[in-house]
């Protein structure tokens, strides 16, 4: 997972801002989209795999997710939290 050193110096790689750890009852919202088949990437595809964590871009309009204990620093394969991070 990521450890509190290193936070601070991980930057969202789409636009250079601060990512902060996602909360839990985020997650739980991602996986369960994910789960119904409404969690999307930045291609639009569908994501398929859970995720334990994620790194939110200051915009809190995606997410990056962390499995395996591996951040994935992908623009691409970031999730899209439209309707999903207020618990739309």
């Amino acid at each position: 997972m990521i450890t509190p050193d290193i936070l601070p110096i991980l930057r969202c790689p789409a636009d250079g801002g601060q990512l902060t750890l996602a909360d839990d009852p985020l997650i739980q919202r991602v996986n369960k989209a994910i789960t119904d088949g409404t969690a999307r990437d930045q291609l639009d595809e569908r994501v398929i795999d859970p995720i334990e964590g994620g790194l939110v871009n200051s915009q809190v309009d995606r997410l990056y997710p962390i499995r395996g204990g591996i951040p994935t620093l992908i623009v691409d394969e970031a999730i899209g939290l439209a309707g999903i991070s207020e618990g739309e």
